[in-house]
C-alpha cells in the first residue's frame, strides 16, 4: 500500500503488534505511482474511495477504522476466541453489549477531532465488499448524521454488529467463518441532489449509453425506492441527454434533527424541475469517465451534489448483466396467431386496484387471482361456461390488463351483453380503432348452447336480485368477524405451518369475498349501461349526458360514509386541544405513538380512532397491490386529513347537499316528458343502478379486508425471511413470488433453498427496468413493442376527456401524486388534478371544486364520487398531470368533458 495513500496510526495498547495499521486516513495521492488500497485492511468500500481519493477524484474527507482495530478489540475484550462460533444473533448483543476499551476508543475519537469533529456517515467496508466477484451492496449497515465521540463509537459497534447479521450472512458462502470488517468515517454530504450513475446500461444492450438516476436529498431514499427519482440516458461520447424521465418529486430523505434522518417534502417550485442542470450532467458524466478509465471497467457510482460540489460517495464494478427481452404479448402463453395478433387488451379501470405499475409481488398474487377467483366472478354474474382462466388477463411492462376480446366473448352468454359492443366500447381508449376490430375468439356458440347459457343467466340473476341486500349483509358480517378475529391474533407467535393454514384461511375467504362483490359491480355497469342507452334513444338530445344529472341519493355509499366518517374523528380532535396540538405537530410518522402515550390522546384512540380503523381502515391505494402499507398500517393519510379538515371549519353535511345549480331539476322535468310507461322503465333502472352501488361500494370493504389479512402474514414471513436471510430489508418482498410464499410455509424448507438470491436481484433489476420505459398505452390490440414511446400530449389549452360529473367550474389546479405526503396541502375549492382515483382518494373529493384525472371511465371511482359530492369532473383526459402545473388556473366543463387552461 502506498504510504501517501494511506496514513497508519500504531495503537496505543500494549496488547497491540508492533507496527499495527489501526485507523487509516484517506489522503490524496495524485499520479500514477498511486498503489492500489489494501483491501483485506480497509475493506471493498473503503479501499475504494482511498484508491479514488488517491487519483484525485472528489471524494468527501474521511478516515477508516481498519479490520486490525476490529481483530483487536475482539482480542482485547475477550471475544476473538467464540464470537465466530456464535449464533449471529449472539453475536450482534455481544458486540452491542462490550464496550470498546479505552486505547481504541481514544484513537477513533482522535482521528474524528483530526477531521474536525464534523457531522459523518458511518459505513461498514466488509472485505469482500464491492469487488468485481461479489457485490456486497447494502447488505451491511450505515449509520448516517453521526455527531459526537459517544454516537460515533456506537455507529462503529453497530458497523461491527452488522458482519452477523442475516442479510450479511446469507451473502458469504454456506459454513465459512465471518471474515474481518473495517468500518469508514466520513464527513456527511448534506445533499441537495443524490443519485446512481451507471457507465452502462446494466439492463440494456445499447452501446455508449450512461444512466443517471436522481432524486432531492440523500441517496438513501432513492436506494430504499421511498422518494421518486428523474431518469436521464446520456450518450458517453457526447454527454448530451438521448432520453430523460423528469417525474413529480413529492418528497426526499433528510436529516430530520441530530442523528435521525427522515422524509420530509420537496419544496412546490421544484417538484416539477429536474434535479441536475444539463451542466451538472456533464459535469457528472465528466467525472464518471474517469472514474470508469480509472479502473478499466464499467462502473456503478453512487454521488451527490452539494454547494454546487459534486461528490463521490462510493464506486464498484457493474457485475450484472443486460435484461432480457421482454415480451410483447400479455399473454401468460403463447395463443393461436389469431388471438395472438387480434386480442383487445385494456388496463382502463380493472376494479380500481390494478391500475398503474405493479411489484413482481402484486403481479404474482394476481395471477393467482386470475388462476383460482376469477373465474368464480363470472360464474357469480350469470356465466354458464367461465372458459380458460389463461385468457382472462394478461401482463405487460408490470402492468396488468384485462383481455377484453375473452372477456366480451364470455358475457355474450349473459343477455344484457349479448352484443359485445355495449363491453368492449367502455374499455377503448383512443389508442384504438375499432372500425376494423372483429373478436378474435367471435361470438359465444349459437343454438342449444345460447339456450342453455341464457337459462342459467335467467335463473341466476332471478335469484341475485331477490337475494343480493341480504348477501351483502352476510359479506358484511364475514369481514367484521375476520377484521376482529384478526386483531386478536398474533402472527409471529405462530408455527410456520400455523402461519401456513391462517394463510390459507384468509385466501379462502379473499374467493368469497370476491365472487360476493363481483355481481354488483356488473350489475351496477349493466344498469348504467342500460340508463345511458335509453336516455339517447328516448329523448334525444335532450337525453344526452342526463345519466350523469339524474338524481340518485347515494350519500350512503360506503366510500362517501367514509368521507364524512373522517370529518368526524377530525371534529373529536378539534374539541381536544391537546389531541390536535399532537396531530399537528409531531411527524407523521410519531403520531401514532405520540397518542397513545399521552392520556387524552389515548381515550381519543380508542373512542374515535378504533372505531373509524374497524370501519375503514383497511382501505389503501392500488389494494391488489400488497405492498401497499392500508390506513390501519399507516395512518399517516388520515392525519393529514384530520389537519385538513379541523382547519376547514365546513360541515360535511353541506358539502354532501350542495347542489348543481338546478341541473337534478332540469333533469327531473325532461324524465317527466317520457310517456309513464318507459319514465316509469326508466326510473327502476336508476333505482337499480343506484342499490347496486351501494350494494357494491359496501362489499368492496369485505373485499379490501381480505386483501389486509393476507398482507399481514406475507409481511410476517418477511420479517422471518430477514432473520433467516433470505431477505436483506422487509422491502424486498416486494420482490418475492407469491407461490413461492405459500410453498415456504407448506413446506418447511429452509427460506434459502424456496427463495434464491440471484433471482430475487433478477426480479427487482427487471422491475427497475419497467420502471424506466414509457407507460404502456391503456388499450392495444395483439402485441406492443416495448420501445415504441407513448402518445405525446398535445400542445394548446385544452385538453377532452369525458364528462364524469355536470358542472362547470373554475379554480386553481393542484397536481397530487403523493396521496399522504400531499393531502394537508389541497385547498377547499382547488381543481384536484392526478393520474386516478380510487376509495382511498375520497375524502379530498369533499373539499374539491373539480376533479380531472389522466384515466378513468363512467363508473369509475372518480366519476361516481364526483357525482355523489356534485363536484363537476373528468376523466380519461390521457395527458392532465402532464399539461397541467400547480397553480394553474383551469376551467372544468363536466358536461362537454372539456379542461381549459385559462391562466399558466
Amino acid at each position: 500500500m502506498s504510504p501517501r495513500t494511506i496514513a497508519s496510526t500504531k495503537a496505543a495498547s500494549t496488547t497491540a503488534p508492533t507496527g499495527a495499521r489501526l485507523i487509516a486516513t484517506l489522503k490524496d495521492a495524485s499520479g500514477p505511482e498511486a498503489a492500489a488500497a489494501d483491501t483485506a485492511l480497509l475493506g471493498g468500500k473503503a479501499a475504494r474511495l482511498a484508491e479514488m481519493t488517491a487519483a484525485g477524484l472528489p471524494v468527501p474527507p474521511a478516515f477508516c477504522i481498519t479490520t486490525e482495530l476490529f481483530d483487536q478489540y475482539l482480542a482485547d475484550t475477550g471475544l476473538a476466541g467464540k464470537i465466530h462460533a456464535m449464533d449471529p444473533a449472539d453475536a450482534r448483543s455481544a458486540i452491542a453489549d462490550t464496550a470498546i476499551p479505552k486505547p481504541l476508543a481514544d484513537l477513533i475519537t482522535a482521528a474524528y477531532a483530526q477531521l474536525g469533529s464534523p457531522r459523518v456517515a458511518v459505513r461498514s467496508s466488509a472485505c469482500k465488499e464491492d469487488s468485481a466477484i461479489q457485490s456486497f451492496a447494502g447488505q451491511h449497515d450505515t449509520v448516517l448524521d453521526v455527531a459526537g465521540d459517544e454516537a460515533l463509537l456506537e455507529a462503529v459497534k453497530t458497523c461491527w454488529a452488522s458482519l452477523w447479521s442475516p442479510r450479511a450472512a446469507s451473502y458469504r458462502a454456506a459454513g465459512r467463518d465471518a471474515e474481518s470488517i473495517a468500518v469508514l468515517v466520513q464527513e456527511m454530504v448534506r445533499a441537495e441532489v443524490s443519485g446512481v450513475l451507471f457507465t452502462a446500461d446494466p439492463v440494456s444492450p445499447q452501446p455508449h449509453r450512461m444512466i443517471v438516476e436522481a432524486c432531492h436529498g440523500l441517496g438513501e431514499g432513492l436506494v430504499s425506492g421511498r422518494v421518486s427519482s428523474d431518469f436521464f440516458a446520456l450518450d458517453d461520447r457526447t454527454m448530451e441527454p438521448v432520453d430523460e424521465r423528469i417525474r413529480y418529486k413529492v418528497t426526499k430523505c433528510a436529516p430530520i434533527e441530530p442523528g435521525r434522518i427522515g422524509m420530509i417534502k420537496v419544496d412546490g417550485a421544484a417538484r416539477t424541475a429536474p434535479c441536475l442542470t444539463r451542466a451538472q450532467l456533464r459535469d457528472l458524466c465528466s467525472l464518471a469517465l474517469r472514474v470508469r478509465s480509472h479502473y478499466g471497467d464499467e462502473q456503478d457510482i453512487e454521488w451527490s451534489l452539494s454547494d454546487g460540489q459534486l461528490y463521490l460517495l462510493q464506486a464498484r464494478p457493474i457485475t450484472t448483466k443486460p435484461v432480457a427481452a421482454l415480451a410483447r404479448s400479455p399473454f401468460l402463453h403463447r395463443q393461436p396467431d389469431a388471438i395472438q395478433h387480434g386480442a383487445l387488451w385494456s388496463r382502463m379501470d380493472i376494479g380500481e386496484i390494478f391500475v398503474g405499475q405493479m411489484t413482481p409481488l402484486g403481479l404474482s398474487f394476481a395471477r393467482y387471482h386470475q388462476k383460482y377467483v376469477h373465474g368464480h366472478c363470472a360464474a357469480a354474474v350469470g356465466v354458464r361456461d367461465t372458459g380458460d382462466y389463461v385468457g382472462y388477463m394478461g401482463y405487460l411492462n408490470g402492468h396488468v390488463y384485462l383481455n377484453v376480446s375473452y372477456t366480451s366473448y364470455l358475457l355474450g352468454q349473459c343477455l344484457p351483453t349479448r352484443d359485445q359492443r355495449h363491453f368492449t366500447a367502455r374499455f377503448v381508449s383512443e389508442e384504438v380503432d375499432l372500425a376494423n376490430y372483429r373478436n378474435p375468439y367471435g361470438t359465444f356458440p349459437g343454438g342449444i348452447e345460447d339456450a342453455k347459457s341464457t337459462a342459467f343467466w335467467i335463473k341466476h340473476t332471478a335469484t341475485e336480485l331477490v337475494r343480493m341486500k341480504q348477501r351483502c349483509k352476510q359479506l358484511v358480517a364475514s369481514r367484521l368477524f375476520e377484521f376482529d378475529r384478526a386483531r386478536g391474533i398474533d402472527l409471529s407467535r405462530l408455527t410456520r405451518l400455523e402461519l401456513h393454514t391462517e394463510l390459507e384461511r384468509y385466501l379462502e375467504h379473499y374467493h368469497d369475498m370476491h365472487v360476493g362483490y363481483m355481481p354488483y359491480y356488473i350489475n351496477a355497469f349493466g344498469a348504467y349501461g342500460l340508463m345511458t342507452e335509453l336516455c339517447a334513444k328516448w329523448l334525444g338530445s335532450a337525453g344526452a349526458n342526463l345519466q350523469n344529472r339524474v338524481k340518485t341519493d347515494m350519500s350512503n355509499l360506503r366510500t362517501v360514509a367514509s368521507a364524512r366518517e373522517m370529518w368526524t374523528v377530525a371534529q373529536a380532535a378539534k374539541q381536544r386541544p391537546r389531541v390536535m396540538k399532537i396531530i399537528r405537530e409531531s411527524p407523521l410518522e410519531h403520531i401514532e405513538a405520540a397518542l397513545r402515550e399521552d392520556k387524552d390522546g389515548a381515550v381519543f384512540w380508542d373512542r374515535h380512532m378504533e372505531p373509524f380503523l374497524r370501519a375503514n381502515g383497511t382501505r389503501s391505494q392500488q389494494e391488489m397491490e400488497l405492498t401497499h402499507p392500508r390506513w390501519i398500517d399507516d395512518p399517516s393519510y388520515i392525519f393529514q386529513m384530520v389537519r385538513r379538515y379541523a382547519e376547514d371549519g365546513m360541515s360535511i353535511d353541506d358539502i354532501l347537499k350542495r347542489n348543481r345549480g338546478g341541473g337534478e331539476e332540469d333533469a327531473a322535468a325532461v324524465l317527466r316528458t317520457l310517456p309513464r310507461v318507459k319514465r316509469t322503465m326508466l326510473e327502476k333502472i336508476i333505482a337499480l343502478y343506484a342499490n347496486c352501488s351501494e350494494l357494491r361500494e359496501t362489499a368492496r370493504m369485505s373485499m379490501v379486508t381480505s386483501l389486509w389479512l393476507i398482507r399481514n402474514v406475507i409481511y410476517e414471513v418477511a420479517r422471518r425471511l430477514i432473520e433467516e436471510g433470505a431477505l436483506y430489508t422487509v422491502e424486498e418482498v416486494a420482490f418475492l413470488e407469491f407461490d413461492d410464499i405459500r410453498t415456504y410455509l407448506a413446506s418447511g424448507a429452509p427460506a434459502r433453498e424456496v427463495f434464491d438470491r440471484a433471482a430475487i436481484d433478477e426480479t427487482r433489476r427487471v422491475y427497475e427496468h419497467y420502471k424506466r420505459l414509457p407507460e404502456p398505452p391503456l388499450s392495444f390490440i395483439g402485441e406492443y413493442d416495448p420501445a415504441e414511446q407513448a402518445r405525446p400530449a398535445a400542445d394548446g389549452p385544452q385538453l377532452i376527456g369525458l364528462g364524469a360529473s355536470p358542472g362547470r367550474v373554475t379554480g386553481r389546479a393542484r397536481i397530487i401524486e403523493d396521496l399522504v405526503w400531499q393531502a394537508d396541502e389541497f385547498q377547499p375549492g382547488e381543481i384536484l388534478v392526478t393520474r386516478y382515483t380510487d376509495a382511498s382518494w375520497t375524502p379530498l373529493f369533499a373539499i374539491a371544486g373539480g376533479v380531472v384525472t389522466d384515466i378513468g371511465s363512467m363508473l369509475s371511482h372518480s366519476s361516481i364520487v364526483s357525482r355523489e359530492f356534485n363536484v363537476p369532473s373528468v376523466v380519461n383526459t390521457k395527458h392532465a398531470t402532464q399539461r397541467i402545473n400547480t397553480g394553474d388556473l383551469v376551467t372544468i366543463d363536466g358536461d362537454a368533458g372539456l379542461v381549459e387552461i385559462i391562466e399558466a
